[in-house]
């Protein structure tokens, strides 16, 4: 009674002292899937196993601590102690639970690491953190941490509730990844509510990219950021083709008193204001840092149009009233506005004689930050040239870049090759779910794949179980 999984009995063996070291790469290997593949098989343990209060208390222990502060060595092997210590105690409840055993591993190579003498001082209670009130991530933390040990001390709960993060991004033609991950191409031509809730107001504007087509592009993101008391007052920020600013409409670049110190990869130190802008590359890529509800935002301008993602808690996502409701990034376009067919691109079968007629309206962009190809590329490319040429900057046959090639077809314009890439780059630096990253077109041989992986990932488990009944 109290142990299951389908490797737990093999694993039990496997990490003793004995053959620990031996097998250790096998063992991890197995304990990556588990986890990996949120299957949860190898992690059922008895109800007295306490790994997990082990882990959170070490967490709490070591959350606070930063490397260029004197005492830090001294501190974090304290927190090992305890952490070893703790381990120890529930040992035998925990004797089949891979996430114990991984923990065991992991404490040991730490205190190599860190030259941690076994013996020693532990921690005498859990440090004082006093939260930062405009730091959303310190906030949220304080009274998650608080909230877990009251819960903790009445019910025994386990773990620490996880502080979610959703992300939006929009791209060319234009393309929509809403809250929920679902990939739309949609029209909505003029002003549309991207985000509207109680802290933040993201709004775009589109305009048709060529003549006689519904096909449409960013080329103005108005971004409003609500007063929050003690922290900021209300600021705004707009973006319009060949206008990128590094300042809010006021003039400012920062907002609210300094939350607190930051080191930078250089040694220097700063302070952190609750709001502040960073321009990355002056009029084509800027970011604005919302700390005070851990917002952050990417705006980017590649060839005539923007680019934009965005990172925000779930909890103030949901911060809205009935008058709220339209919002792309949480409900997705109309369906009246939508090109796709339910996450099917209709790729035109040959592409349109749009070249002369573009080349009327203006003439092709040349920078540093832009792809030095004609308007009219699309007449001569054809649907393979839009393939070969969208493959050198997407190497995943994504939705990404199932998108670079219904823009090259559609509009002609090279530039949204790059609006692709760097809108894939963007979502991977602040989306916070890896497994999620990548969505593939319906119909395509990787969608198939993809929705099979989870069977993969079940088989591949199963044929390690084997293995390490076998090594037994």
């Amino acid at each position: 009674m109290g142990r299951a999984g389908c490797c737990c009995r093999g694993a039990e063996r496997l990490a003793s002292p004995s053959v620990a070291r031996r097998f250790r790469p096998l063992l991890l290997l197995i304990i990556g899937l588990c986890c990996g593949a949120h299957i949860g098989q190898c992690q059922v343990a008895t109800t007295q196993c306490r790994i997990q209060k082990c882990t959170t208390d070490f967490v709490s222990l070591t959350s606070h601590l930063m490397p260029t502060v004197d005492g830090f060595h001294t501190e974090f092997c304290k927190a090992l102690r305890a952490y070893s210590a703790c381990t120890q105690r529930t040992a035998k409840a925990c004797r089949g639970n891979l996430v114990f055993h991984s923990a065991v591993l992991g404490i040991s190579d730490l205190m190599s690491q860190r030259n941690c003498s076994r013996d020693g001082p532990t921690p005498s209670a859990q440090p004082e953190v006093h939260p930062e009130p405009c730091n959303y991530h310190s906030r949220t933390q304080h009274t998650h941490t608080h909230s877990h040990i009251l819960s903790h001390s009445h019910s025994h709960g386990h773990g620490r509730p996880r502080l979610g993060y959703l992300f939006c991004g929009l791209f060319g033609d234009p393309h929509l990844r809403t809250f929920k991950d679902s990939f739309q191409t949609c029209k909505v031509e003029g002003a549309w509510p991207l985000i509207d809730n109680d802290y933040l107001s993201v709004q775009v504007t589109n305009v048709p990219v060529v003549p006689g087509s519904s096909a449409t592009a960013t080329n103005k993101i108005t971004i409003i950021f609500k007063p929050y008391e003690g922290c900021t007052d209300q600021r705004v920020y707009q973006a319009v083709t060949d206008s990128l600013p590094a300042a809010f409409d006021d003039g400012t670049v920062s907002s609210g008193d300094p939350i607190h110190t930051s080191f930078g990869a250089d040694g220097a130190v700063g302070k952190v204001r609750a709001l502040w802008i960073s321009e990355r590359s002056p009029g084509r890529h800027v970011e604005l840092h919302a700390g005070y509800i851990g917002v952050t935002v990417i705006i980017r301008q590649l060839g005539r149009y923007l680019t934009l993602a965005v990172r925000i808690p779930e909890e103030l996502a949901q911060a809205y009233d009935d008058t709220q409701d339209l919002q792309l990034c949480l409900n997705g376009c109309p369906s009246s506005e939508r090109i796709d067919q339910a996450g099917h691109l209709p790729l035109p079968l040959s592409p349109p004689a749009l070249g002369l007629q573009r080349q009327q309206l203006r003439r092709p962009i040349y920078s540093s930050q832009t792809q030095a190809y004609p308007f009219g590329a699309s007449h001569v490319l054809g649907m393979e040239g839009a393939k070969e040429r969208c493959s050198k900057q997407l190497e995943v046959l994504d939705i990404y870049f199932h998108s670079c090639v219904f823009d090259l077809l559609t509009t002609g314009d090279a530039n949204f090759t790059l609006a692709a890439h760097s809108a894939q780059k963007d979502m991977e630096s602040l989306h916070p779910h890896r497994d999620r990253w990548r969505i593939y077109p319906r119909g395509s041989a990787n969608s198939y794949f993809h929705s099979d992986s989870q069977l993969i990932k079940k088989l591949a488990l199963l044929l390690l179980c084997a293995l390490t009944v076998v090594f037994m």
